[in-house]
């Protein structure tokens, strides 16, 4: 039985109030953000459908500032540099169409839209769905542009080339940082006369001078492409396969990557086959034996503070996931590195 004398007190606190009553002021900041005038939320069903519910601005790319933004959404949507399934093009869409990720994040405790100016700016604008390189040319382009406006970017591919175009742009003044989420190691050299393949994204990077490979972690790797990733070695990365993380523990490896990338200006990439294929089997080359969507989170809440410049989450391919669990997956892990993105800019100097 419920002790009569608690039972009143409830019932004089919560007795006639409404959904948007709330008594504790870390809740009460959160709704008022949320609730209009007579208790009503945005229906998550309505609407135009853009990356985590932000104000769209397809106008913004159009001004040098990018409208005054701090942080942009971006999709990529180019898969042409995909090895095995196609269809990561369809990436940004699917996440588009995932509803009810945020606004609050009650691990780090954050509402991220409330702390800066944020909008999905739309789609990178690609000159060829036929060429590669053009594509690659244009990526690179378009984030030029977000560097000298002064914009953070987060973006939804697309395959993970993309991130290679995107290192270009933001390590242009001084090599950058990375944490790196995924199945495979992404530094394998250039196959049947390309570069730009989704195999190769960091040694190329490396290579350009971009991206600093002694300050470049790699978490969840795993499955039967190892020997392609000598680079990864040769270079000074720091590789945690998949099969070593419940050994050493999840506090182990953010405590790794956070010594590995030190205080410097850092990336993250998030490819989701670093998620086992039970988590997130619409992508282009699943692995088994990968990560769980709980320890990813953890892996990114654990992060909180470093420096992120940018980020992005890449690899969902939605024709292969009936369920839309890869994309509701993905959407998620793009909003934890949005709240990593919005610390780092909250960060005194």
């Amino acid at each position: 039985m419920i002790d009569p004398t608690k039972l009143d007190r409830l019932r004089t606190k919560y007795s006639g109030s409404g959904g948007d009553d709330f008594h504790d002021p870390e809740f009460q900041r959160v709704a008022a953000l949320q609730f209009s005038a007579g208790g009503r939320r945005v229906q998550p069903f309505a609407g135009v459908s853009t990356l985590l519910d932000a104000p769209y601005r397809p106008d913004a790319p159009e001004s040098p500032d990018f409208g005054g933004l701090d942080i942009a959404l971006i999709g990529v949507p180019m898969d042409l540099g995909v090895t095995n399934r196609a269809g990561a093009r369809l990436g940004p869409r699917a996440v588009r169409a995932v509803e009810r990720i945020g606004p609050y994040e009650h691990a780090l405790r954050m509402v991220p839209s409330a702390s800066c100016k944020l909008a999905d700016v739309g789609d990178v604008p690609l000159s060829s769905r036929f060429s590669l390189e053009a594509c690659h040319h244009d990526i690179q382009a378009f984030y030029n542009r977000v560097m000298d406006a002064g914009v953070v970017p987060l973006s939804v591919g697309g395959d993970h080339s993309i991130t290679y175009s995107i290192l270009k742009a933001l390590g242009r003044e001084r090599p950058v940082g990375l944490i790196h989420l995924d199945a495979h190691c992404d530094t394998g050299g250039s196959y049947e006369g390309a570069k730009f393949h989704h195999g190769g994204p960091f040694r190329q990077a490396v290579l350009d001078g971009v991206l600093d490979p002694e300050r470049t972690v790699q978490i969840g790797i795993r499955g039967s492409t190892e020997y392609l990733w000598e680079f990864s070695y040769d270079s000074g990365m720091t590789v945690i396969h998949a099969e070593d993380i419940p050994e050493r523990g999840i506090r182990s490896v953010i405590e790794e990557a956070r010594r590995v990338v030190g205080d410097g200006p850092v990336y993250v990439s998030f490819d989701v086959d670093c998620l086992d294929p039970v988590f997130a089997p619409g992508t282009g080359t699943p692995e088994v034996g990968g990560l769980t969507t709980r320890e990813a989170l953890q892996i990114l809440r654990g992060l909180a503070g470093l420096d992120v410049i940018g980020g992005d989450v890449v690899e969902v391919a939605p024709q292969y996931d009936a369920t839309s669990n890869t994309a509701h997956a993905g959407a998620q892990m793009l909003f934890e590195i949005l709240c990593l993105a919005v610390g780092a800019l909250q960060k005194p100097g």
